[in-house]
C-alpha cells in the first residue's frame, strides 16, 4: 500500500527500526510490567529541572511547607492535650476525607498519624503543580505517580497504623490473621494456575452469564455473529447491531439475566444482533482497523441485510467498539450508504484530545514500549491491559481488596461483573498500534485525518440521530471527552445522557438501580450544544437506571407498526444458524 506520495504507507508499521531496539525495549518491559522508565523518568525530569529554575515558586512551597508543619504541630499538641478524648483528623475537602471518617480516627495516636500523612500528601502534590515552564502533561504524569506512591505511606494500608484493623485482631485475637493467610495463599496459587479470582467458578460462560438463548449465523477469521431468539410475538421492524469493543468479552452486555442489555432489550420488543470477537493469538498479528471495519461491522450488517432485507438498522456501539461504529457511520454516510437508522454510543470516545487518566500511559515513549512488547509477541496480553487500568485505580483495586482480604480475612464476593472483568482478552499489535498512534496521540478522527479502507473519514458526514452516553467516574473514556462528539457530526438530533457509575458499571446498570442516576439533553440540528460544564449547570438528574431512557429513545425512533419476528439466519441465503449462543469465540481464552 502507498500513500499519496508514491513512499510506501508507514500505516501501522513501528516507527521502532530496528529489531535490536525493539528486543531491548520489550526486555525492559518485561521487568517494568510495560511501563516506560523514559516516559516517567522523562515527566520528572521536565518538572524538577523547571523547579529548580523557578525560585519564586520554590518560596510558595516552603511557605506551604512552613504552614502544613505548623498546623500540624498545633494538631498535634491539642491531640496529645485531649489524650482520650477525640480529635477528628482535618481532612474535609482532601482526597483521603472517607478513608479516616471512622471515628477510631479521632483517637490518639492514630489521629496524628492521619493528619501527618494527609499533611505530606497535601504538599507533595502541590510540588509537582503549577510549576513555571513545566510541560502540563509531565505535571501530570508526575503527580500521577506522587498519587500512587503516597499510597505505600497511608496509614489506613497497614495494620500497626489502622485503628480498625488493630481492634479487629484484638476482638477475634488474630483469626481474622489466619483466615487472610489462607486467603492470600488461595489468591498466590490460582494466579499460578491462571484461575483467576476466587469465586469466578461461579459465573460459567453460557451457563451462569451470556446465557440469552440465539444463534451463531456467521463466523469468520475475526468474529461471530449472534442472532438472539425473540421473546415477543411482535418485535420493532428495525433490528439493532451491537459492537462490543474487543478489549472486552462481549458478554458484558448479556451478564446474568438481571444485569443483560440483551435480554432487556429483547423483551422490549428488539431484535438484537451482537458481534462477538475473536480472541486474537500471535498468528493475528497483522489485523487491522481496517480489518475490524470490514470483517467486523460491515460484514454484520451485510449479513443482517440478508436476514431483514431492506430494513435499516440501529448501530450500538461499546468503548472501542464505539469508535469503529462511529468510523463505520461516517464512511456509510460518506457513501451514501443509509442503513443505520441510528447511532447509539456508550462511554465512546472520538475526540482524543482530552483521554484522562489514560494520558499517563499515551507518550512516545510509552507506546514504543508497549510497541515493542506487541512485536515481540504478536499480541499485547490481557494481564498487561488490566496492569494499566488497575494502576489508575490503586487504593479501590489493589489496597483497599487486600487489606479486606488479607488482613480482614473477608473475602470479597464475586458478582457477575466482576467475573467477567477475570475473563481478559489480547490485542493484536498492528490494530492496537495504529489505535494508539492515530486516535490517542495523534487524534486523526476528530482532527480529520483518519484514513478507513483507503477513504479520509470525516465524521461530520454522520447526520442519523444519536444517543451518546456517558459515565461520571470514568477512568477509560472520561465523559467530557466522550461528549465532544456531539461538535463533529451533523446529525439530525443528538441526545446526550450521563449516568453516575464508572466505565463498566454505570454501563451496566439494570433496568431497576435505585442508585443511579442520570441526565439526559436532546439537542436537534442545528443548535449549539453547551459546554460540558453548562451541560451539568442546566440539566437535572432524574433517579434510577438510564435504561428505560434508552428504550424510549429507541421506540420513538423504530417505525410505529411491530411485524412478526424474524427468522434464525436466512437458510437460503448461505446464513444457516451453525451453533447456539455464545458461540465459540467467547470461549477461547
Amino acid at each position: 500500500m502507498n500513500d499519496n506520495t508514491g513512499r510506501p504507507s508507514q500505516r501501522g508499521r513501528s516507527p521502532i527500526s530496528d529489531d535490536t531496539s525493539r528486543d531491548l525495549l520489550a526486555a525492559i518491559g518485561q521487568w517494568t510490567g510495560g511501563m516506560s522508565p523514559q516516559a516517567f523518568g522523562g515527566a520528572w525530569l521536565n518538572v524538577l529541572s523547571r523547579l529548580a529554575l523557578a525560585p519564586g515558586r520554590q518560596l510558595e512551597l516552603a511557605q506551604h511547607a512552613i504552614r502544613h508543619s505548623v498546623a500540624l504541630a498545633q494538631f498535634a499538641g491539642e491531640a496529645v492535650r485531649a489524650g482520650r478524648e477525640p480529635v477528628a483528623p482535618q481532612v474535609t475537602g482532601t482526597p483521603y476525607a472517607q478513608r479516616f471518617a471512622d471515628p477510631a480516627w479521632a483517637r490518639f495516636p492514630f489521629n496524628v498519624l492521619a493528619q501527618t500523612f494527609v499533611a505530606g500528601a497535601e504538599l507533595a502534590r502541590e510540588a509537582v503543580r503549577n510549576v513555571p515552564g513545566a510541560n502540563p502533561d509531565a505535571e501530570y504524569v508526575a503527580g500521577f505517580t506522587v498519587r500512587e506512591g503516597l499510597e505505600l505511606l497511608a496509614p489506613d494500608n497497614y495494620l500497626p497504623t489502622n485503628p480498625r484493623l488493630i481492634a479487629q485482631t484484638r476482638e477475634e485475637r488474630g483469626q481474622n490473621l489466619l483466615r487472610g493467610a489462607r486467603n492470600l495463599a488461595e489468591d498466590v496459587q490460582r494466579a499460578f494456575k491462571g484461575q483467576g479470582p476466587a469465586g469466578v467458578e461461579n459465573y460459567v460462560v453460557g451457563e451462569h452469564t451470556a446465557v440469552s438463548p440465539g444463534k451463531v449465523i456467521l463466523r469468520n477469521s475475526l468474529m461471530e455473529l449472534i442472532q438472539y431468539s425473540p421473546t415477543t410475538a411482535k418485535v420493532y421492524a428495525e433490528p439493532i447491531l451491537i459492537v462490543p469493543a474487543w478489549i472486552m468479552k462481549y458478554y458484558i452486555l448479556d451478564l446474568s439475566p438481571k444485569n443483560s442489555l440483551v435480554k432487556y432489550l429483547t423483551d422490549m420488543g428488539h431484535t438484537v444482533f451482537m458481534i462477538s470477537w475473536k480472541n486474537p493469538t500471535a498468528e493475528d498479528r497483522d489485523v487491522a482497523m481496517d480489518d475490524y471495519l470490514s470483517l467486523g461491522v460491515l460484514a454484520a450488517l451485510d449479513a443482517i441485510g440478508q436476514v431483514q432485507p431492506k430494513r435499516k438498522v440501529h448501530g450500538v456501539g461499546y468503548c472501542i467498539g464505539g469508535t469503529l461504529l462511529s468510523i463505520a457511520a461516517a464512511a456509510l454516510a460518506q457513501r451514501g450508504d443509509g442503513r443505520l437508522a441510528t447511532v447509539t454510543l456508550f462511554a465512546a470516545q472520538t475526540d482524543f484530545s482530552e483521554p484522562g487518566e489514560l494520558s499517563v500511559f499515551v507518550s512516545p515513549a510509552q507506546l514504543a514500549m508497549l510497541e515493542a512488547l506487541m512485536w515481540k509477541n504478536g499480541v499485547l496480553e490481557s494481564r498487561q491491559m488490566g496492569g494499566a487500568f488497575q494502576l489508575l485505580r490503586t487504593y479501590d483495586l489493589l489496597w483497599a481488596p487486600s487489606v479486606q482480604s488479607y488482613l480482614k480475612g473477608e473475602r470479597l464476593g464475586v458478582n457477575d461483573l466482576m467475573s467477567w472483568n477475570a475473563d481478559g482478552t489480547r490485542m493484536a499489535y498492528r490494530m492496537h498500534t495504529d489505535y494508539l498512534h492515530q486516535l490517542y496521540l495523534k487524534n486523526d478522527l476528530a482532527e480529520g485525518r483518519y484514513v478507513a479502507m483507503g477513504d479520509t473519514v470525516d465524521l461530520a458526514a454522520i447526520d442519523a440521530p444519536m444517543f451518546v452516553v456517558g459515565t461520571e467516574t470514568d477512568h477509560v473514556a472520561p465523559w467530557k471527552s466522550v461528549y465532544k462528539v456531539g461538535k463533529l457530526v451533523r446529525s439530525k438530533e443528538y441526545t446526550f445522557c450521563l449516568t453516575s457509575g464508572g466505565h463498566n458499571a454505570g454501563i451496566i446498570s439494570g433496568p431497576q438501580h435505585p442508585k443511579r442516576r442520570h441526565r439526559v439533553l436532546t439537542m436537534k440540528a442545528g443548535a449549539r450544544l453547551p459546554s460540558a460544564e453548562r451541560y451539568l449547570q442546566q440539566v437535572e438528574p432524574a433517579q434510577g437506571s438510564w435504561w428505560p431512557t434508552f428504550a424510549a429513545w429507541l421506540a420513538g425512533h423504530s417505525s410505529p407498526t411491530k411485524v412478526a419476528p424474524p427468522r434464525m439466519g436466512a437458510a437460503q441465503k448461505g446464513l444457516k444458524p451453525i451453533a447456539d449462543a455464545p458461540g465459540e469465540y467467547v470461549m477461547a481464552k
